[in-house]
């Protein structure tokens, strides 16, 4: 048991007991470097109750913990802060309690319900780009996190495989394509359909063009475009299932979702179940019309239906056009009925960016109105964009970062940079550009995932490769560092120990590797996967400083090496199982 809890129990204990008033779990933090001590108590959130001297009740409290608590060693009090003085004991029995189990801090799985999380849902219009990657890095993150802290999860995507968007690429194709196919031009298939996209766009401002200097108002030439009535009338036929539509439809998602487990492979990302807006908003038509029956919904003179929100102080919700058509929030009604349907989940996380903030906030009240109970279980993982030097990306105008391309590019940069350090020597072919893709790609994941996901990110390639510093290579090489350590002292691994007195920098590394378990809690609580990645931050800057500051291996005792190396393996498996809720390989050697 851990230093926190321990003393979270006693100090409860110890107010009941000598005040008899009960408090909630007390503020810990550790204590400041200018003070003696391991951890502090804060005691001004009780003095006001107690109507007491905020150093008098620290004395009080010190006492009874130094009495209670065998593996307090000493305390101090500094106004309403109380510090806590720790045994070295507590600590070296606390690494040998730790150190066998491989997966310290991840705890098995309960048998209870799970939780569902959906990421990426991408459209099979276009290729995934680096907006895309900040949400399946996250929701992939946030699902390995919630296992972590014992929770079952279900990972979801829904593929928005129909509508207006999605019949401007297959317009396109079938007018300009001419039978161009993924083999016969050598791309992938995500990043074919995403050509005609943007195909799509230049001939319809194009014509544009053309219609105003015939005279046409902007609106009017916009509305009136013989390409985009061409694909207005391409989805109802697609509605109506025209066979000639659907089997144009069939291929090029065939094409697409092809590119996409490409893009997923690569990324470290997967789904245990896909749903598909095709499917899913034939459901949420249906559960709109019942519940246009049932006065929850009303309709306009031009058939459309809507939801009247405005007693909530919201506005009013499009639901179905007038001409029976479904809207976005249609297909999201029926895709969260039928994920309840499907599986025994009490919880559902969306990862959607922020510009969705106002959608989901309609969607939980909508399902709420139907009756749904577990509307109150929805929650919405909003983050900021990411943006670039030059500007935000734009699909329709094909000036969006690719994700194959950015990937490949993190791998470049890694070669050029580890090559020029001079660190791969003895390395084959094939090791060094494994190791290229492992050290770009971890700059990438961790780059993204250490930041708040509220926050907008101004992503740097170059800034996100850096060998020192917040960053993932940096942490990757400590990792590597640790294993070359180990390789050396495998005799020492298996050996014991008996040390009484820790260095002060030996200590600090075991007082952070105590908070482990409780950071994967506060990091599914917050879900934010940057409290992880932080936090192993800081554990590696706590052993860098210790490996700077005492001899390993030529330590001047056995029992100093041994104890030394197996704090040290500690540490890299730390890292490892860290950086694994994170989606990041660590590398063996660098």
């Amino acid at each position: 048991m851990n230093i926190e809890n321990i003393l979270t129990d006693k100090i409860v204990q110890g107010f009941k007991e000598i005040y008899n008033l009960t408090i909630d779990k007390p503020e810990l933090q550790a204590t400041r470097k200018d003070f003696e001590g391991d951890v502090t108590l804060v005691v001004f959130p009780y003095v006001k109750q107690l109507r007491k001297n905020p150093k008098e009740v620290a004395e009080t409290i010190g006492q009874y913990l130094k009495e209670n608590v065998p593996d307090i060693k000493d305390y101090n009090v500094v106004g309403g802060f109380l510090n806590l003085v720790i045994d070295d004991a507590h600590y070296t029995r606390f690494l040998n309690e730790i150190y066998a189990d491989k997966n310290y801090g991840l705890t098995p799985a309960k048998k209870e319900k799970a939780m569902m999380v959906e990421y990426s849902s991408p459209n099979t219009n276009k290729p995934l780009h680096l907006g895309h990657i900040r949400n399946n890095l996250l929701g992939h993150s946030i699902s390995e996190i919630y296992k972590a802290t014992g929770k079952p999860v279900i990972k979801t995507q829904i593929i928005n495989d129909r509508g207006i968007h999605i019949c401007k690429s297959m317009l396109a194709w079938q007018k300009f394509g001419a039978g161009e196919t993924p083999e016969s031009s050598g791309l992938k298939g995500d990043k074919l359909a995403g050509k005609y996209y943007v195909k799509f766009d230049q001939e319809y401002k194009k014509q544009i063009a053309e219609l105003k200097a015939q005279g046409l108002s902007e609106e009017e030439a916009k509305k009136q475009a013989p390409i985009l009535l061409e694909a207005q009338e391409m989805l109802r036929k697609w509605e109506a299932k025209d066979p000639e539509v659907m089997e144009l439809w069939h291929k090029m998602n065939h094409w697409v979702y092809k590119g996409f487990d490409q893009t997923y492979k690569d990324l470290g990302v997967s789904f245990d179940k896909n749903y598909y807006e095709s499917e899913t908003y034939l459901l949420g038509k249906k559960v709109v019309e019942e519940g246009l029956k049932k006065g929850i919904f009303f309709q306009k003179e031009d058939g459309s239906v809507w939801a009247d929100l405005s007693a909530e102080g919201l506005d009013e919700k499009l639901l179905l056009r007038g001409d029976g058509t479904s809207v976005y929030m249609t297909q999201d009604i029926g895709t969260a009925i039928k994920r309840f349907e499907d599986f025994d989940i009490d919880s559902h996380i969306y990862v959607v960016g922020n510009e969705q903030d106002y959608h989901f906030q309609v969607l939980f009240l909508i399902l709420k109105k139907l009756g749904y109970d577990w509307a109150d279980k929805l929650y919405h993982l909003s983050y900021g964009m990411v943006e670039l030097p030059h500007g935000k990306m734009k699909s329709r105008e094909g000036t969006v970062v690719d994700a194959d391309d950015l990937m490949e590019e993190m791998t470049n940069t890694a070669r050029e940079i580890s090559q020029e350090l001079g660190k791969l020597e003895g390395y084959s072919d094939e090791e060094k550009e494994r190791l290229y893709r492992i050290i770009g790609l971890g700059a990438l994941k961790y780059y993204i995932l250490k930041v708040d996901p509220k926050r907008t990110i101004m992503f740097d390639p170059k800034k996100s490769i850096d060998f020192q510093g917040n960053t993932g290579p940096f942490i990757q090489y400590t990792y590597a560092r640790i294993q070359s350590i180990l390789r050396k002292a495998q005799d020492l691994r298996s050996q014991d120990y008996a040390i009484e007195v820790l260095h002060p920098k030996e200590k600090e590394v075991i007082k952070q590797l105590e908070l482990f378990p409780s950071v994967i809690a506060n990091a599914a609580n917050q879900q934010n996967p940057g409290v992880i990645a932080n936090y192993v931050y800081d554990l590696v800057k706590a052993y860098n400083s210790f490996y700077q500051s005492v001899p390993i291996l030529a330590a001047d005792s056995k029992n100093e090496q041994i104890f030394r190396v197996k704090l040290s393996e500690k540490v890299g498996d730390t890292i490892q199982n860290g950086f694994k809720l994170l989606g990041i390989e660590v590398p063996e050697r660098m």
